[in-house]
């Protein structure tokens, strides 16, 4: 058979198993999303969910879900980008960092549920956190910086040495050298690795179960302390996130329209993954024209 013949029969494949799993992504979201997009309205996105009667909404959920989402991030994206600076720019091969690399690889296969027990056990009753946000925040913490670490440590590794040896011609310090130079051209790898968090920070469930825990408590929000208990911006509450709540509603949701509430919360956590997506890409291209003087 002639090389060209194989490389056509090649490309074919592989052009197919993309478009089968474009067509299957596209499918499974349209399906969600006709499910779910006819049940949001304003009320639905603003007011509390019901035990037993009819036409709860996912207000409360949907906040809590977006708090944790800039909680876990305050925590994980400077400790993540910290440890990749300093994996990739200040490590020095030897065992130290071998087992290092080690750990962060254990803890990036954990499974989820193993961590929930973890935080329920250290977090939430031997430091008397509670369920509560930071308890949660935590968790997921715990098992997205590996992820943030490598992203990062390969984000820098990728830049050009070319890049970092002119910067050193010119008699710039190291640090200066990463915080001008190494950082700028890799905040779209960085930035992705964070939206990778971020996605599964959304759609976490397993861990939040153990840590933030299945209920919320009446919020007043026009109360804006944090140290009051009915602040919504009380880290120290307990906190039904969005993901837990489409599994409580499907596991043991009393209401009469369990189904179609389970449907559109389903659709809302879907459209925010995708608004999230689009906007921290369209934010990595323009901080990377801006820090790189590209067009």
């Amino acid at each position: 058979m002639r090389a060209k013949t194989v490389d056509k029969i090649a490309t074919g494949v592989i052009m197919c198993v993309a478009g089968f799993i474009i067509a299957v992504l596209i499918g499974l979201l349209g399906y969600i999303l006709f499910r779910g997009v006819g049940h949001i309205s304003w009320n639905f996105l603003t007011s509390a969910p019901e035990s037993i009667r009819a036409g709860g909404g996912i207000g409360p959920q949907l906040f809590n879900s977006l708090f944790l989402l800039v909680l876990t991030l305050i925590i994980t994206v400077p400790l993540g980008i910290g440890a990749g600076i300093y994996m990739s720019e200040y490590a020095k091969p030897n065992k130290m960092t071998a087992f290092i690399r080690l750990v962060v690889e254990v803890l990036s296969s954990f499974p989820s549920i193993i961590v929930g027990l973890f935080g329920l056990l250290v977090l939430v009753n031997y430091f008397g956190f509670g369920f509560s946000l930071f308890s949660g925040a935590i968790a997921l913490t715990i098992f997205n910086l590996p992820l943030m670490v490598r992203i990062t440590e390969q984000g820098l590794r990728g830049v050009p040495m070319q890049q970092k040896e002119a910067s050193f011609a010119l008699g710039i310090s190291k640090w200066k050298t990463i915080r001008s130079v190494l950082l700028p051209i890799a905040t779209p790898v960085i930035l992705s690795g964070t939206i990778l968090a971020a996605g599964r920070i959304f759609g976490e469930a397993a861990a939040l179960l153990f840590t933030a825990g299945m209920s919320s408590p009446r919020l007043d929000f026009t109360d804006w302390n944090p140290l009051d208990t009915r602040s919504p911006l009380n880290p120290f509450r307990p906190a039904e996130t969005l993901a837990v709540h489409i599994w409580k509603v499907n596991s043991e949701g009393l209401a009469p329209d369990a189904t179609q509430i389970a449907a559109g919360a389903s659709a809302v956590l879907i459209i925010m993954v995708l608004v999230f997506n689009l906007g921290a890409r369209a934010l990595g291209r323009y901080l990377h024209n801006k820090f790189t003087a590209a067009k």
